[in-house]
């Protein structure tokens, strides 16, 4: 092998972004704000039409693309082979399993060089599919194209589907005639892009976003009738709570389930009687938090009432299913987490997950007999769905983990047998003898044992040499899975260790993880970050200088805290839409996710503590005059979740303030939203270029 050098050539000039003086005061303190001004007035209407964003700012972002665009002159050619290799790692013409309900099997698939996927469907037991609708074809004309739910009708003569063309995430309904190919009049804008339909079949509840895309309201749109008409079904008051829908897996109940991160509250509506008045299940108290299912005369309840922390499963009666009437069918057992659950019609299945790893575990309701689907590999992913149908012992689950390629597997809850429907193919090769999978514990100051899964080359020699790429997230009780990523053997075959920490703010060991990673705990979070890195240090994976850190969204104002607190551990951090402007995001109740985020963050506006507590770590607000390492910063500019203003308001920030280090690079993508391009092989473009700083932020590689 032939070394490659990538190292940062000197560049122009950094784009230098104007500081408008901006300071307030609140709770006796002054907060300076420079790059307020980059936050369009009109940033609502930008989201919907982005040809609208103000000229002075829209010369800004283009500037920062270009100075990035600089940044990574000469490295097309090895970006273009990253993008080929990971091609070569995806089975093109792909397709997931079947998945039966009545007369048909229902499938997505792509086609060899599909940016989309096809949804299908073909005869239960066999025969010819049917392109029920084409994501390539609808996708043509359009610089960003996600489809969002495609839901086919109870009488499999309908299927309701949703897109954005736009990367806001304000999707569009329309409903296609199985049998002519063509799409009803029906059309439903504004929407979260999923529908439930009623029983027969005669139209379906959605859910819609307000005008500061909030979903709010759940509507029941009848074929044959205008949007406006739709009739208001359930409609939340509370702009901290969120409203979206599901069903049992009985098809008895429509679920409209109301939530921020810490409460949730559940509305049962009868499928078949589209008249009827949505009823309660509980009623919203602080704190508690559940999820319902169904079963005969039953409600099957995963909660964490009664102080069952890690959650427990109760049964209710349908007729009363108030908190009084809740009786424990699965007790709580702390330090093992249930996850979720599902009832059919003779089992209850549920996954739970102790000490970073996955189980799933079957019940059978006659006689209480349980058992435990689980694997002897230190780091895995584990998962399971139960399919369209309620009368039936089977289920799927899937399988993986750093080095083993996924595998589907059909599950008889009946006999046990075990039926591999699928294992991931790698089309370009892939022996995960080659590697090797370890789970690592590194102490967190205050003494927590942190879970790092880590994977790399079999051949590697663990002398502190390596680079490595440290993922991590934290939020929301968000749990990390160590999963197989074609995608990250890129780096990995090229010495690369990568690692992902599973820090506080998860849920990988428990409520209590994620309790402790938030609010006034935020800074474990942080903390935990670091010692994981100087655990890879210590156990010879790399060493100080030779991390590149990686974390998105929440994750990326993880790497925001990180470059601020130890800005020496790291080679480079890879920001990608990161939430880097957190006071003010959360001082402003006006953007999308604020209110709702106020259990997560604290309400800075109305709280002292929270607001200093935010203050003392948000990362555009604690830039220091200190080298930081090489800095890649990615965004979306028609993002609804983390707006552009953010990561734009940082970089500027960080260049004017830092002594040293650096490049600093921020690349906007302007026809795309929070998860960035939605093509499959645009987004391989997107993980290449992220790839390529990496490897320029360690100086080089062997080819």
């Amino acid at each position: 092998m032939k070394p490659e050098r990538l190292p940062f050539h000197p560049l122009p000039a950094a784009p230098s972004i104007s500081a408008k003086p901006h300071v307030f005061e609140m709770h006796g303190a002054q907060v300076r704000d420079d790059y307020a001004w980059l936050k369009a007035e009109n940033w609502k209407e930008v989201l919907k039409n982005p040809a609208v964003l103000d000229l002075e700012i829209r010369a800004c972002l283009e500037q920062e693309n270009a100075y990035a665009a600089a940044a990574f002159a000469g490295t097309e050619e090895f970006q273009a082979r990253l993008v080929a290799e990971m091609r070569g790692r995806i089975k093109e013409d792909d397709s997931s399993v079947p998945e039966p309900d009545g007369p048909y099997a229902y499938f997505n698939r792509y086609r060899e060089g599909g940016q989309h996927p096809l949804v299908c469907r073909q005869p239960r037991e066999g025969g010819p599919e049917m392109i029920m609708l084409d994501g390539d074809r609808e996708a043509e004309g359009h610089p960003f194209f996600d489809l969002g739910g495609a839901d086919h009708s109870p009488d499999h003569r309908l299927l309701a589907w949703g897109a954005d063309i736009k990367g806001s995430e304000y999707f569009t309904i329309r409903v296609r005639d199985l049998e002519s190919g063509t799409d009803l009049p029906d059309e439903v804008a504004q929407t979260s892009g999923g529908t439930v339909w009623l029983n027969d079949s005669s139209g379906f509840f959605y859910v819609e976003l307000d005008e500061n895309h909030r979903p709010v309201r759940v509507r029941l749109h009848r074929l044959g009738t205008g949007s406006d008409q739709d009739q208001i079904v359930y409609e939340e008051k509370d702009l901290g709570f969120f409203v979206k829908l599901g069903t049992t897996q009985s098809d008895a109940f429509v679920l409209i389930e109301a939530s921020d991160h810490e409460t949730s509250e559940i509305w049962l509506l009868d499928r078949t009687d589209p008249s009827a008045a949505p009823r309660v299940v509980e009623p919203r108290t602080l704190h508690l938090k559940y999820d319902v299912e169904h079963h005969g005369d039953d409600l099957i309840i995963l909660t964490n009432a009664d102080g069952s922390e890690d959650f427990k499963i109760v049964t209710a009666p349908v007729a009363a299913p108030g908190r009084e009437h809740w009786r424990d069918l699965v007790p709580y057992r702390p330090g093992t987490m249930i996850l979720s659950h599902v009832a059919l019609a003779r089992y209850l299945v549920r996954l739970e997950r102790e000490d970073a790893n996955p189980r799933i575990v079957l019940r059978e309701f006659a006689t209480g007999r349980e058992e435990s689907i689980a694997f002897a590999e230190e780091a895995y992913s584990l998962g399971f769905t139960a399919g369209y149908e309620f009368d039936t012992d089977v289920i799927r689950y899937h399988y993986s983990s750093m080095t083993t390629p996924s595998e589907v597997i059909d599950y008889n809850l009946r006999t046990s047998e075990r039926t591999l429907r699928k294992r991931q193919e790698v089309p370009s090769g892939h022996n995960p003898a080659d590697y090797v999978t370890r789970r690592l514990f590194a102490t967190a100051p205050d003494g927590e044992r942190v879970p790092v899964s880590v994977v790399h080359r079999r051949e590697v020699t663990l002398d502190g040499s390596a680079p490595c790429l440290l993922y991590g997230y934290g939020s929301y009780g968000m749990s990390m899975p160590a999963s197989f990523r074609t995608g990250i053997l890129s780096l990995v075959d090229r010495g690369f260790v990568y690692a992902i920490a599973h820090i506080r703010g998860g849920t990988e060991k428990g409520w209590r993880w994620y309790m402790d990673g938030k609010r006034e705990k935020k800074s474990n979070t942080f903390t935990d970050f670091i010692a994981c890195g100087e655990a890879l240090v210590q156990a010879g994976y790399t060493s100080r200088g030779r991390i590149v850190a990686h974390g998105g969204s929440a994750g990326g104002m993880l790497m925001g805290a990180v470059a601020n607190l130890a800005p020496d551990l790291f080679a480079g951090i890879i920001a990608e839409v990161p939430f880097v402007d957190v006071l003010n995001t959360m001082l402003d109740s006006e953007l999308p996710l604020t209110p709702p985020e106020w259990p997560e963050w604290g309400n800075p506006a109305a709280d002292e503590a929270a607001f200093r507590t935010i203050l003392s770590y948000s990362p555009y607000d604690n830039v220091k005059p200190q080298a930081y390492p090489a800095i890649l910063a990615l965004a979306g500019l028609t993002d609804p979740r983390v707006t552009y203003w953010e990561p734009a308001k940082w970089v500027a920030r960080l260049r004017s303030t830092m002594t040293g280090g650096g490049p600093i690079l921020f690349k906007l993508n302007m026809e795309a939203g929070h998860a960035g391009a939605a093509g499959r092989f645009d987004r391989l473009e997107e993980v290449a270029l992220a790839y390529t700083f990496a490897l320029k932020c360690i100086g080089g590689f062997q080819t």
